[in-house]
């Protein structure tokens, strides 16, 4: 029997201040998942407030985020859904070797989601699933305006979503 699944907004690197600049239909997008996860780079508290009021949310701060964030939300988690354990983190440093070092930040997980390089990443590599969803809004260098869905069932799966 499969078991029901699950699925997670995964946004990051956003650096806006309110909901209303984040991009047309994403908001839609999140209204519609069971769980909402901002990896870190809100910008602003009135963002952060207003996701926890669209859905149920889990956050992480990021390194630009100010203190208003930082006072709220740990720099890192692990969600423990439907029997899957889930390391969340924002990431740091350079962009090269950044999945393997929040990786290491989780051992014994089933996936880490994690922001910073504003580039998008969906790969299983050992077992676990490593998750970049990329920049909501493609603010700075990035690969556009991308969010992921993580779903979460017999096993856990990635998918990087194109906004226009």
């Amino acid at each position: 029997m499969t078991a029901r699944c699950t699925r997670i907004g995964v946004i990051s690197d956003t650096h806006v201040f309110s909901i209303e600049e984040l991009p047309e239909g994403l908001v839609a997008a999140l209204r519609g998942m069971d769980l909402i996860v901002h990896l870190g780079d809100y910008m602003g508290r009135s963002l952060l407030d207003a996701l926890k009021e669209l859905n149920s949310f889990r956050g992480v701060y990021g390194n630009m985020d100010p203190l208003s964030i930082r006072l709220v939300l740990p720099e890192k988690d692990v969600l423990e859904i439907g029997g899957k354990r889930i390391g969340v983190i924002h990431g740091f440093g350079a962009p090269w070797g950044l999945a393997e070092r929040v990786t290491r930040e989780f051992p014994g997980v089933d996936a880490v989601l994690h922001g910073h390089s504003h580039t998008p990443a969906n790969e299983l590599l050992d077992g676990v699933l490593r998750f970049n969803p990329g920049s909501a809004t493609g603010r700075f260098p990035a690969s556009g305006k991308t969010y992921g869905i993580v779903t979460l069932g017999d096993d856990i799966q990635g998918e990087i979503v194109a906004l226009p």
